[in-house]
C-alpha cells in the first residue's frame, strides 16, 4: 500500500504548483490538504485489509485448535454425510479458507466426522467429532440412543419407512391401544432382529441400500442380537402410533415398527423418526442448530460438553495439540460405530 500512496500524493501536489493570481494561492493551500486526506484514506484501507487478514488468520488458528465432540441438530432432508459437508464448508468459509483452497493444500488437515448416521428422512441429534475428537467417537458412542418414532399401521414399504414404495396394505381397524401395549414386552431386552434391506450394512464392500437402488438382488442379513432398554407407547390415534424407544447399538427402529405390525396381524412402517438422545447428548440441550455452526459457538459447545464425557476421554481431550504454523486444509471422515465386515455406522 505504501507504493500506492507514493503514486497518489505527488500527483495531487503537482497540481498545486503556485500561480500569480490569489485564486491559485488558495488552490496551493487546499491541494495538500486533499492529498493528505487521500493518503490517510488509503492508509486506513490498508489497515482495514490487514486487520481482516489477521482476523481470518486468528479464526483459522482457532478452528485448527478445536478438539472434542459436540452435537448438531440434523433436519429432515439431507443425509448425515451431506450435513457434515455443509458444516465443514461453513467453518472453512468463516476461517477464510474456501474448499477450492483447502483441496490444494495438504500440509495440515482439519479432521471432522460424525459418529452415527441418521437417514435423510430422520431428524435429531448427530454427534460430531473434530480434531482429536474424531478418535473419541467410537468408544464414546457405544452407549444407548433414544428415539421417538411415529409408526403407521396398515401400510408396509420396501424401505420400512415413508420414503419407500408401498408393498403391502392390511386392515388395522380392530387394533387397540391395549393390543399394542400388550406386545411391547416382546421387543424389550436382548432380542433377535433382522436388519432392513435398505441399510448401511454392506455386501462385498457396498451398502445394501445402494445395491437395492440399482435393482440388484439382495438377500436379507441374518437376525442378530440387539438390545432394547425401554419401549413405551406415547400416543395411539389410528392408524398412527408413537413410540419412545431407548436402545443399544446396531438396532433398527424401522425393523422394530415393521415387526410390531406383523405381530398385530397387520403391517406397519415408520412415518416420522427423531433421535432425541445419543450418548450423553440430548436434542433439547446440546444439539446446535445450523445458525450456531460458527467457530465460536462450537468452541463454547466443546467446552460445555467436556463435562459430559467419561473422565478417561476428557483427559485425552485436554492434552494440547502439537503447535504448527502450517497451512489449513481439510478432510472429513465418518467413523463407524461398530467395527466389522458389516461396517455399521448407526441404527434406524
Amino acid at each position: 500500500m505504501a507504493a500506492v500512496e507514493a503514486e497518489i500524493v505527488p500527483a495531487l501536489v503537482a497540481d498545486s504548483a503556485p500561480v500569480s493570481d490569489p485564486a491559485g494561492a488558495a488552490q496551493t493551500m487546499v491541494a495538500p490538504s486533499v492529498a493528505g486526506a487521500a493518503a490517510a484514506a488509503v492508509a486506513a484501507a490498508a489497515r482495514t485489509g490487514s486487520e481482516a487478514k489477521v482476523s481470518k488468520a486468528a479464526l483459522a488458528t482457532k478452528l485448527l485448535s478445536l478438539s472434542g465432540v459436540f452435537a448438531v441438530h440434523k433436519p429432515k432432508g439431507p443425509t448425515s454425510a451431506e450435513l457434515l459437508n455443509r458444516l465443514k464448508e461453513k467453518l472453512l468459509a468463516e476461517a477464510g479458507m474456501p474448499s477450492s483452497e483447502w483441496s490444494k493444500r495438504k500440509k495440515q488437515t482439519l479432521k471432522i466426522g460424525h459418529g452415527g448416521t441418521l437417514d435423510s428422512a430422520a431428524r435429531g441429534v448427530l454427534v460430531v467429532g473434530i480434531g482429536r475428537g474424531t478418535k473419541m467417537l467410537t468408544s464414546m458412542l457405544s452407549g444407548s440412543k433414544r428415539y421417538v418414532a411415529i409408526g403407521e399401521l396398515g401400510k408396509a414399504t420396501d424401505t420400512l419407512d415413508s420414503t419407500g414404495r408401498v408393498t403391502e396394505e392390511k386392515p388395522y381397524d380392530k387394533i387397540t391401544q391395549e393390543d399394542i401395549e400388550g406386545i411391547l414386552q416382546k421387543f424389550t431386552g436382548n432380542i433377535m432382529q433382522v436388519p432392513p434391506l435398505y441399510s448401511a450394512l454392506k455386501k462385498d464392500g457396498q451398502r445394501l441400500s445402494t445395491l437395492m437402488k440399482r435393482g440388484e438382488a439382495v438377500e436379507a442379513k441374518p437376525a442378530r442380537l440387539v438390545t432394547v432398554y425401554s419401549i413405551s407407547l406415547q400416543k395411539f390415534q389410528p392408524p398412527l402410533f408413537t413410540l419412545d424407544v431407548e436402545c443399544g447399538g446396531g438396532f433398527y427402529i424401522r425393523s422394530l415398527v415393521n415387526d410390531i405390525g406383523k405381530e398385530l396381524a397387520s403391517c406397519a412402517s415408520v412415518l416420522e423418526l427423531t433421535r432425541t438422545k445419543q450418548g450423553p447428548f440430548t436434542l433439547e440441550e446440546h444439539a446446535l442448530p445450523e445458525d450456531k455452526w460458527t467457530i465460536d459457538d462450537i468452541a463454547q459447545s466443546l467446552e460445555h460438553c467436556t463435562s459430559l464425557l467419561p473422565d478417561e476421554l476428557a483427559l485425552k481431550k485436554s492434552k494440547p495439540d502439537e503447535p504448527s504454523d502450517q497451512v489449513l486444509s481439510c478432510e472429513y471422515i465418518t467413523l463407524n460405530e461398530t467395527k466389522g465386515e458389516n461396517d455399521i455406522v448407526e441404527t434406524l
